[in-house]
């Protein structure tokens, strides 16, 4: 089961949220907050796997709550959920350390899937937003690509391998079966992947996979 503490201040976005996430009987909110402070004590008391997170509340805003809860509980996924796109909202949230970004107005499936490959180990952004880091990513993208090979080269070849397929928004699971491995040796992976190159999250580690080549296509 995974388990969702859901944070927005507008009553009926809650109601609608948990209404298309719980058609899935594999996923379950436990808890609803309507201001990031609120969504931090809940976080804290019902360690949830995964925290949607609106950007505009009050009080705490969502882009503010970010490093207090990873602070508070670090192995809890952060999905950014919100009416807005701008670039400066993405930026923000992946470099706090969010693990998605998905957009209010998006399919309704797209959330279920969202929440289903973060809690799975993988990052996820709405496709809208993609297309945004991917322009990002694009500008000034020399001087990042250097810095980032020379990032990777910190790494072993096992290493290098699994960062290449996190790149390509992997989970474990998919990554285990394609180098087999058990997951849980892809997460050990992983973990010293992010502390060796001091990345927060997965999100980060693909766009460092990106920008140093190590992606097909990149």
């Amino acid at each position: 089961m995974i388990r969702v503490v859901l944070a927005d201040d507008e009553a009926m976005i809650r109601v609608g949220v948990r209404s298309i996430l719980t058609t899935d009987p594999e996923i379950e909110v436990v808890a609803e907050a309507a201001d990031g402070h609120e969504a931090i004590e809940l976080v804290r008391a019902r360690r949830p796997d995964i925290v949607l997170l609106d950007i505009r509340m009050p009080r705490l805003d969502g882009l503010s709550a970010v490093p207090e809860l990873r602070a508070a509980a670090p192995d809890v996924a952060i999905i950014m959920l919100t009416t807005f796109g701008e670039d400066e909202y993405v930026a923000r949230a992946l470099a706090a350390g969010a693990a998605g970004f998905l957009l209010k107005a998006a399919d309704p499936r797209e959330l279920i899937i969202g929440v289903r490959a973060v809690a799975d180990g993988a990052a996820y952004l709405s496709p809208r937003i993609a297309q945004k880091v991917i322009t990002r990513l694009s500008e000034g993208r020399f001087a990042r690509a250097e810095a980032a090979r020379r990032q990777v080269e910190m790494l072993t070849p096992r290493e290098r391998e699994v960062l290449a397929l996190v790149g390509q928004g992997m989970s474990n699971q998919a990554i285990g079966r394609e180098l087999f491995l058990s997951e849980g040796t892809v997460k050990s992976h992983v973990s010293a992947i992010l502390l060796r190159l001091g990345l927060a999250n997965r999100v980060q580690a693909a766009i460092v996979a990106y920008e140093a080549g190590l992606v097909p296509g990149a």
